[in-house]
């Protein structure tokens, strides 16, 4: 279980009985290690190069075939969700890539047309489906529970569209965020 700094803690102002506020500032959980590049170029679809990399170098090495797909940029309401998800980015890379890294969670403020277009990540249905997914849903109960409000029900075959977004914190973009919409949060 994480760990989030107190100044992340956000549930308190971000969560009601109906699930997570929405609005035009986002947060997207990284690695340290991908800080300088992600000010510099924005936020990409796909964006940790070096771990794909790896990936593909993993799967040559045993003779798979490895074909790219574009990823969308994920998102969500919550600082305290972001940085649940960059503890994952840092672990994720620390199988493939030495070094010591830390979550970072970025604020990401849209102009109104680009918010427009964030959309609710229904496709995280097969991922809370596995143990990475139940870790979150766990992660997500503590949440709720911690603010007083009981485990959010969900069918994840048959929720309504929104509920992942509002219910589970889950939404993505799939378009590329310039940096100028970027902040790192610090306390």
């Amino acid at each position: 279980m994480t760990n989030t700094p107190a100044f992340l803690k956000d549930a308190q102002t971000q969560l009601t009985e109906q699930g997570f506020i929405t609005g035009r500032t986002w947060y997207h959980g990284t690695s340290s290690a991908l800080v300088d590049a992600i000010t510099a170029q924005g936020l990409k679809r796909s964006g940790d190069q070096a771990l794909r990399d790896a990936a593909k170098k993993t799967m040559a090495t045993i003779g798979n075939d490895y074909t790219e797909t574009t990823e969308p940029v994920f998102l969500t309401p919550s600082k305290e969700l972001a940085y649940y998800w960059a503890e994952q980015a840092v672990r994720n890379r620390s199988v493939r890539i030495e070094g010591e890294e830390t979550p970072v969670v970025l604020a990401v403020t849209l102009p109104e047309a680009q918010n427009s277009r964030v959309k609710p990540d229904v496709g995280a249905a097969s991922l809370l489906l596995l143990s990475e997914g139940e870790r979150y849903m766990a992660y997500l109960a503590g949440i709720y529970q911690n603010n007083g409000f009981g485990v959010p029900e969900i069918d994840l075959m048959k929720a309504d569209r929104m509920d992942y977004l509002t219910l589970l914190g889950m939404a993505y973009i799939d378009e590329d965020i310039d940096g100028a919409c970027l902040s790192i949060v610090a306390d």
